[in-house]
């Protein structure tokens, strides 16, 4: 089997299903002798490769392997996010041809099929040719009709963030994220922003671990939708640009370089990308318009993410720094409202 302290963090739940999956398979050697191997960058989720050896034969001369994916979800972290349907979401992106197959579930996570592409690094965030892949991909996940309500999720989900960083803070952590002004910024600020207009389904959480590319065909996909849902498209594409200035490959992967937030002309080139993939070539006023909307949300993307580290801090055991993390999206939110929202 794989080596001990790693097999050790797949429950037995989990490894049950696993050998049973493999024993359905006829190449596999050994059902049993599955090996896991720790996924890096996961901040919700830990998330495990799996693998057996397949049987070689003339037509496969040498041992290939066989992979899967187990999700084993983080202790603590279901006030972010409702596991039922998250998992219907998966589901139906899945039927879509979106997203990878659902193997299996168990307690606490889930076996998911393995796609065979490569998870993008922090720098393909940046590359021309990718960016523009990337805004399709999106435009196409934010039509995709969703069965169930249509409600904006964004204003409710910050409300009930806020109250529970409030309940796990210990009175000097209020104080110092300010979390008395916060549920004011958030009421103000939904007052400000709040439209029916460009409402899509959102990821949410489009970071560049959550997208894969397969460099063969140099098709996209889109994966983790723990946090999917109807929301403004504009949220979602300030998200993305937001989280350029991350790298969680790093030995500090809780710092932020916001020098990395992409310019005008960057941001202005996956827009335009972004709204030709409806198949009409958009004019600069639409493209400058989005752009602004976009702005404006990056407000509540900092909003998002900072509560979310300060109540990981308090319930999550995964190795990062959240609350520095949080001080920080606090701190681009407060730099960044005034410079935003006097210009709209």
């Amino acid at each position: 089997m794989g080596s001990p302290d790693k097999s050790a963090r797949i429950p037995d739940d989990a490894r049950k299903i696993l050998v049973r999956m493999a024993a359905e398979w006829s190449d596999i050697v050994d059902p049993e002798a599955l090996q896991v191997l720790p996924l890096k960058g996961a901040m919700t989720n830990e998330v495990y490769q799996i693998r057996w050896i397949r049987s070689s034969s003339p037509e496969v001369p040498l041992p290939r392997s066989k992979k899967v994916l187990v999700r084993i979800y983080g202790a603590g972290v279901d006030v972010f996010f409702d596991r039922d349907s998250e998992i219907r979401t998966f589901e139906f992106v899945s039927k879509q041809g979106q997203g990878p197959r659902l193997l299996g579930r168990f307690a606490n996570g889930r076996v998911e099929e393995f796609i065979h592409a490569r998870t993008l690094s922090a720098a393909d965030l940046r590359d021309p040719e990718i960016s523009g892949i990337i805004a399709s991909k999106m435009k196409e996940f934010h039509d995709l009709y969703m069965p169930g309500s249509k409600k904006i999720v964004l204003w409710d989900r910050l409300r009930k963030w806020v109250r529970e960083a409030k309940r796990v803070s210990s009175p000097q952590e209020a104080k110092e994220f300010r979390l008395e002004d916060v549920e004011t910024e958030i009421l103000a600020l939904e007052k400000k922003l709040y439209t029916n207009d460009r409402i899509g389904f959102c990821h949410n959480d489009l970071q560049y671990g959550n997208i894969m590319v397969d460099e063969e065909t140099r098709s996209i996909t889109i994966i983790d939708y723990e946090y999917a849902s109807y929301n403004p498209i504009a949220f979602d594409i300030a998200n993305h640009f937001c989280e350029m200035a991350a790298d969680y490959h790093t030995e500090t992967p809780h710092v932020l370089d916001y020098s990395k937030y992409p310019g005008l002309q960057e941001r202005e080139r996956f827009l335009r990308i972004y709204l030709a993939a409806s198949g009409k070539k958009p004019s600069d006023s639409e493209v400058k318009q989005l752009a602004q909307e976009v702005e404006k949300y990056t407000l509540a993307s900092h909003l998002v993410w900072a509560l979310w580290g300060l109540v990981s801090g308090h319930v999550n055991e995964i190795d990062f720094d959240y609350l520095e993390y949080a001080r920080q999206r606090f701190r681009a939110y407060w730099e960044k409202k005034c410079e935003v929202l006097k210009a709209s």
